[in-house]
């Protein structure tokens, strides 16, 4: 024997139940939004540096092995399939840490005609990614902590999104690089 309240009341608890479940569907949906738009910045920026990178070692502006070292981890960064892309954009942080290791290595970059202009714009580009990077993680922890609660599991509200993961890689740029440069 079901009254007409009750039947109400057992209406009313579904209808907020699934207010609540599309709610942190809809979260978890921008999340994810959140992590496509983060990635594909990391991706410009990573593209910037290896680019940038590119450029001055062919420009003339450093020594010949220092050229080559530059060069050839920022082609194979650029090149590199997205399951080895992490090692590469580390190889080339750490060739442009080797690169650009004193001050001294900066300053005559800088002292080249054009070298100023080369100079910062790498510096830029060395900054923005560790940024970029952070961003992305940032939302890939977020979305891994709400999909982790059982509500998402069990009415499997994440739908076939993959699980996001988290890039990890050495992304720090040359303090010498870096210091003088002017900020953004």
């Amino acid at each position: 024997m079901t009254t007409p309240l009750t039947l109400l009341l057992v209406a009313v608890a579904l209808c907020l139940v699934g207010v609540y479940l599309s709610w942190t569907a809809g979260r978890l949906d921008r999340l994810h939004t959140r992590i496509d738009a983060t990635k594909a910045a990391l991706d410009a920026q990573l593209l910037r540096r290896a680019s940038v990178a590119q450029e001055l070692a062919t420009s003339g502006l450093l020594d010949p092995a220092a050229s080559i070292v530059l060069y050839e981890a920022a082609h194979a960064a650029r090149q590199a399939e997205e399951d080895q892309r992490e090692v590469a954009e580390s190889e080339l942080s750490q060739a442009l840490r080797a690169v650009f290791e004193a001050p001294e290595q900066v300053e005559a970059v800088r002292g080249a005609p054009g070298g100023e202009e080369a100079v910062h714009e790498l510096a830029e580009a060395a900054r923005r990614v560790p940024m970029a990077r952070r961003f992305h993680n940032d939302a890939v922890r977020a979305a891994r902590a709400l999909r982790r609660h059982r509500k998402v599991r069990w009415f499997r509200l994440a739908g076939h999104a993959p699980f996001p993961l988290a890039v990890e890689m050495d992304d720090e740029p040359p303090p010498a690089l870096t210091d003088r440069a002017p900020a953004a």
